[in-house]
């Protein structure tokens, strides 16, 4: 629709432009024409009162005057067809082509006749008016002349006749200014075509750039003002589109760097709002999920990062001060950031600033169970240490009976059990970490592996009084896994039970169908495991109640084990609390084909 204005709007200015151009030209040539007719018309007159003059002068005078000068009018008047009157000196009509003789009396005096007045005085004199006699427009020229009767001699033509001689001659030209106009509209409407045509091409070419498509158009865009200005700009528009591709490759570039880093990037004006944000300090900052990615654009850094220390470091980048980093602890109390930041635009700043953040949670963690490891390896060495140490002295005592040195020699002997059962696990745990254990999968019976391990823990579940109760369900029986390691399994889990639950309690071991694989139940009547310490329960070293693991000679290291041996054939274990009471033990292995 746009377009097509623009084309209507050429005709119309176009053929407006001939219209006028050809009007002024008309109404110029009118007047120029019209003046030359009444020029030429009076010029006429001028002529036709000569003669008039010429032929009165020439004839005879009569021996009746009045009736000779009407008879000399209307013969002058025929002979020049025009009107033709004979005034004598005192201003009367004497004569006259269109009246009769006995009419003449009634007629006006003539002598106040301005054309009469001027050939009075200059010899010659030309008026136009409205005739009172004839009622209509006319053109009068006068001359004096020297006649015994006439004073004057004067000629008249109607206007009327003068402009039906000037309609037919103002007929044509309008008809031909009408053709002319009819032939420049045709060519306006023609060359508005072929204008409108070449606008729609540049404008298609402008919705091509505009929908992001800059392949070139392949288009003539003509060699006039219009085509070089839409050449220009065609070529502006390739420029800033190789430009535009190249900032997008360099910027899908970034975003896929920025996006592969580990280290979350911060990028703030020195305005303080957020230019550019990655994914890494997006889960790191632990943004909001109802904020969409994106949208911490031109949003100020204190809107999404609430801490004194990161604004303390931020303010300084942007001054240009060095700052040390610092460490964070975002919305997750249990993550741990450490940040840094530089300014942007030299070292004086004021171009914004860079925030890097390093996640140093697991790092915080390693050292912190380092120290747990070595305090609880420390400890747990002590004190069988200290009792063999203790015992061996006492054997050198003299005076030992019989049953003291008996009793000194079952301690060392347990006590040298409990370390060398701690450093096998220490050394499994040490194999497992460093990937030198494989699991070899193979089908495997839980209900025959249950009862390897009942051989093996029956005298320790039966020391205390227990109750071991297994429901193995047929269409969960068989599962793909290493026997040895989940002979191991299953024995920590049932050992670890039967510690914790009181004495004359039951455990039950039963396998049930899960998603994929079969689930492996232990349950125990123990006091249960307190939601705040679940997570922490296969750590190594963590005890729910040292001091009774200590008493059934346990190491702190059975549930870390269990943890490593179950991912290695590739399954899971969890802890749960049951709703009557104690703790639930569920390693979900594959099953087996």
């Amino acid at each position: 629709m746009a377009l097509r204005s623009v084309q209507q709007k050429l005709f119309l200015s176009a053929v407006g432009i001939a219209a006028l151009a050809l009007a002024l030209a008309g109404g110029l040539m009118t007047l120029s024409v019209q003046r030359e007719a009444n020029r030429r018309v009076e010029q006429l007159l001028r002529n036709d009162a000569a003669v008039a003059v010429a032929l009165l002068s020439s004839a005879p005078a009569s021996a009746s005057p009045g009736a000779s000068l009407t008879r000399d009018a209307h013969r002058i008047g025929a002979l020049l067809e025009a009107r033709v009157t004979l005034i004598g000196p005192d201003g009367t009509v004497l004569g006259d082509s269109t009246e009769a003789e006995d009419a003449l009396p009634a007629l006006e005096n003539h002598a106040t006749r301005p054309e009469v007045v001027d050939a009075g005085v200059h010899g010659i004199g030309v008026a136009r008016r409205a005739s009172a006699t004839m009622g209509e427009e006319m053109l009068y020229v006068a001359l004096s002349v020297s006649h015994p009767r006439v004073r004057v001699v004067r000629v008249a033509l109607p206007l009327a006749s003068i402009s039906d001689q000037w309609r037919s001659v103002l007929t044509p030209f309008v008809v031909a200014l009408g053709l002319a106009l009819l032939v420049g509209a045709v060519a306006a409407a023609l060359a508005a075509a072929r204008m409108g045509q070449r606008i729609r091409s540049i404008v298609w070419v402008a919705e091509r750039y505009r929908a992001g498509d800059f392949s070139p158009a392949r288009l003539d865009f003509g060699t006039d003002e219009l085509g070089f200005v839409a050449g220009t700009i065609d070529d502006v528009v390739h420029t800033l589109g190789a430009q535009l591709r190249e900032q997008r490759v360099s910027q899908e570039r970034m975003d896929a760097m920025l996006g592969s880093m580990s280290e979350g990037i911060v990028v703030v004006d020195q305005t303080g709002r957020v230019h550019i944000m990655n994914a890494a300090a997006r889960d790191m900052l632990d943004l909001s999920p109802g904020l969409q990615h994106g949208t911490e654009r031109r949003t100020h850094y204190l809107e999404l990062i609430r801490d004194a220390a990161v604004s303390r470091i931020v303010t300084a980048a942007l001054e240009g001060r060095a700052i040390p980093e610092a460490e964070i602890a975002p919305r997750d109390q249990r993550r741990r950031i450490t940040v840094r930041g530089a300014p942007i635009g030299g070292p004086h700043g004021g171009d914004g600033a860079v925030l890097v953040f390093h996640d140093v949670t697991e790092l915080r963690r390693g050292d912190t169970m380092r120290r747990d490891f070595v305090a609880n390896v420390s400890h747990e060495l002590r004190t069988p240490l200290t009792a063999v140490q203790g015992y061996a002295e006492m054997l050198r005592e003299p005076d030992l009976t019989e049953a003291d040195a008996q009793r000194a020699v079952e301690t060392i002997l347990r006590n040298t059990s409990r370390m060398e059962r701690l450093v096998q696990d220490l050394l499994r745990l040490a194999r497992l970490d460093a990937g030198q254990e494989i699991a070899a999968r193979t089908p495997c019976d839980v209900a025959a592996a249950v009862r390897g391990v009942l051989d093996d823990l029956g005298p320790t579940i039966q020391a205390r009084r227990q109750s071991l109760h297994v429901e193995i369900v047929p269409e969960a029986t068989v599962v793909a896994a290493d026997p040895a390691k989940l002979h191991d399994v299953l024995r920590n889990l049932i050992a670890n039970a039967s510690a914790y639950a009181p004495e004359g309690s039951a455990v039950r071991v039963g396998t049930r169908q899960a998603a994929g694989g079969v689930a492996v139940e232990v349950d125990d009547e123990g006091p249960g495991i307190p939601d705040a310490q679940r997570d922490r329960i296969f750590e190594r070293f963590y005890r729910l109640d040292p001091s009774r693991a200590r008493d059934v000679g346990g190491t702190g290291l059975g549930l870390s084990i269990v943890k490593h041996l179950v991912e290695l054939m590739g399954g899971t274990v969890r802890v749960t609390n049951r709703d009557t009471g104690g703790a639930r033990f569920t390693v979900e292995l594959p099953r087996a084909d």
